[in-house]
């Protein structure tokens, strides 16, 4: 199958999906507790929510198709944790966001985490990589833009409802100072959502590995709570709340080009 699909654009502006995918291959999935092969922790839909807005605005648009229980694209090859000392999903979890097992026997050996890697995480950065080259040969600068969503609630994780919007740019050191500036005035600017900048959502590996500003790549990550436009439950969309989240995004990536 392939491992990611892009639309590439002509604006400073990448787009990246890395937990919009949901397939996970059969032999995988003959290993899993039933509930873990609907891949439940998936950001879903992000790539219909954003789709309309990176046409257009001429922005690239990157999105695997694997399933973030294959291989988490968002975390270092070399398995290292994001959060140390919190308990966290990992490079090839074994367990989902509700701490439950994912696997019923047969949990992958490091041979299988590195042919996973292989196989789906290293083709995901390489055309990031080339992405991000390409459309800085073209334009001096870009933004990386990670767009992520969750459930509202992750007990897991954190303690009560998560906020809405959740801006993360390494606490400063993935973005230039005043595109922060800029992305934080539109959120201020709005009343519809909560937020926060640079809580407990900082930007995960793509946005700390890729965020350069001193070399003209700036990376921001939004991660966005589930219920403002879908069902957390169903993973139903919801065409009404979507176009108001929508809406609300709009001028946060207009200031990326800004």
């Amino acid at each position: 199958m392939d491992i990611f699909r892009l639309d590439q654009g002509t604006a400073p502006l990448l787009i990246s999906l890395p937990h919009d995918g949901s397939h996970i291959p059969d032999d995988i999935a003959a290993r899993m507790h039933p509930a873990a092969r609907r891949s439940p922790d998936t950001d879903w839909h992000v790539a219909r929510l954003y789709a309309p807005l990176a046409q257009a605005l001429g922005a690239s648009l990157l999105r695997p198709l694997a399933s973030r229980y294959v291989v988490d694209l968002n975390r270092p090859a070399d398995g290292h944790a994001l959060y140390p000392g919190r308990r966290e999903t990992g490079l090839v979890s074994t367990i989902g966001f509700d701490g439950e097992p994912l696997y019923l026997e047969g949990e992958p050996d490091e041979p299988e985490v590195q042919r996973r890697v292989n196989e789906y995480w290293r083709p995901y950065h390489a055309a990031l990589q080339q992405e991000l080259a390409r459309l800085r040969q073209m334009h001096g600068r870009v933004v990386l833009w990670e767009g992520h969503s969750i459930r509202s609630r992750v007990p897991m994780l954190f303690h009560g409802l998560l906020p809405d919007l959740n801006l993360g740019t390494a606490d400063g050191a993935s973005c230039s100072p005043s595109l922060q500036q800029r992305l934080e005035d539109v959120l201020r600017a709005q009343d519809r959502f909560d937020f926060a900048v640079n809580g407990r959502f900082k930007g995960g590996y793509i946005t700390r590995q890729y965020g350069r500003p001193n070399e003209g790549v700036d990376a921001v990550q939004l991660e966005m709570t589930q219920h403002n436009y879908m069902d957390e439950e169903s993973f139903a969309w919801d065409e009404g709340k979507a176009a108001v989240l929508r809406a609300a995004i709009e001028p946060l990536l207009r200031a990326c080009l800004a």
